[in-house]
């Protein structure tokens, strides 16, 4: 199964309403997993927004970035990691069977997080992002191929995905595409 994974945009606390409706226009339009990425939301206004989009989400996974504690008080699937934080594996004692991935910008981080137990990576940038500036040069498809063969854990592209360009991600290896600007190319 192609993943679809669409991650929100940081304005949750901007404008709540807008938020959801554009998670439940991300969820509409095809997106099958949300990382919540809300950095300006305190942990309770975060636990409530997790636990409002668990419900409308349906089957679709929601995974908390970076927060565990609130993935876990909400109900959330899993959490999303960044590199070199605390190993997945480690969280596995307070949250077995929780979904944990990994932001990863090289190959070297990419085979650590699955040395630490994480159950898939999210790897780029494969493109220049569209929804916010980087010091990161972008990988290509040639990067995320290499990638995708480096290990056994899916891998997920980030940077610069498009309905133009994610076929070509899924074409060179990846198992998913991680996204906030895809989705909002589909409103």
């Amino acid at each position: 199964m192609k993943i679809l994974c669409m991650i929100t945009d940081g304005t949750a606390s901007q404008d709540r309403e807008a938020w959801i409706d554009r998670v439940v226009a991300g969820l509409n339009a095809g997106a099958n997993m949300v990382q919540i990425r809300e950095k300006n939301l305190d942990a309770r206004e975060l636990l409530e927004l997790t636990r409002l989009t668990v419900a409308f989400a349906g089957e679709a996974p929601v995974v908390v970035n970076s927060r565990v504690d609130v993935a876990i008080a909400a109900g959330a699937a899993g959490a999303h990691l960044p590199a070199h934080s605390i190993a997945a594996s480690r969280w596995r004692s307070i949250a077995p069977g929780f979904l944990m991935g990994v932001s990863c910008h090289t190959l070297t981080e990419l085979r650590q997080a699955e040395l630490d137990g994480a159950d898939y990576a999210i790897f780029g940038p494969v493109f220049a992002p569209l929804s916010k500036t980087s010091d990161l040069t972008p990988l290509g498809l040639d990067g995320l191929r290499a990638a995708a063969r480096s290990v056994n854990i899916p891998v997920f592209a980030i940077g610069g995905i498009t309905t133009a360009n994610a076929s070509a991600c899924f074409e060179a290896g990846a198992r998913g595409v991680a996204a906030i600007s895809l989705f909002r190319e589909t409103r």
